[in-house]
């Protein structure tokens, strides 16, 4: 059986947390679709194609004999009319912290009832990314800190252009 696993969010900008999940899914699956999703109520600082891009670059890493083939994709409408479109099987999704699971739990609950045949399947992130959330992110690149420890030299240079910074 090819296994499909969907990893969604916003990516907004992608973090080392994302790349780190990105790694545990792959190990999951046979091929991971990770579904850049448009999500207006976050109001993204960086546009789907931009998010695209720059989530397909990190991916680059994960390439080569014995990995699992990774698509990115822009996700639009309901979660899980998307994974069913997409044949997958599973929804990844990252936990960091106790707010997380809360969330988690809600929506997993709401999905399993539109499609009981898709598991969701949750990810702990590597402690040293617990605390990395995009948001932080930008609020950090927009006041000039330091952000090198949370994304990487491309991710981190793409918000430095966009603080003009």
């Amino acid at each position: 059986m090819h296994r499909i696993g969907l990893y969604p969010g916003t990516f907004d900008p992608p973090t080392n947390g994302h790349i780190d999940i990105f790694g545990r899914a792959m190990k999951l699956v046979d091929t991971l679709v990770i579904g850049v999703a448009v999500n207006e109520a976050k109001k993204p600082l960086f546009s789907l194609e931009e998010r695209v891009r720059m989530v397909k670059a990190e991916c680059a890493q994960f390439t080569g004999p014995g990995m699992a083939e990774i698509k990115v994709m822009p996700m639009h409408g309901l979660l899980m009319k998307f994974a069913e479109a997409c044949g997958a099987q599973i929804i990844l999704r990252g936990l960091r912290a106790v707010q997380d699971f809360e969330y988690e739990f809600q929506m997993t609950a709401m999905n399993e009832q539109l499609n009981p045949d898709i598991e969701t399947v949750f990810l702990m992130a590597d402690v040293k990314h617990q605390a990395v959330a995009s948001r932080l992110v930008k609020e950090i690149a927009s006041l000039g800190g330091d952000i090198s420890p949370f994304v990487s030299a491309d991710v981190k240079r793409a918000l430095m252009e966009k603080y003009g910074k």
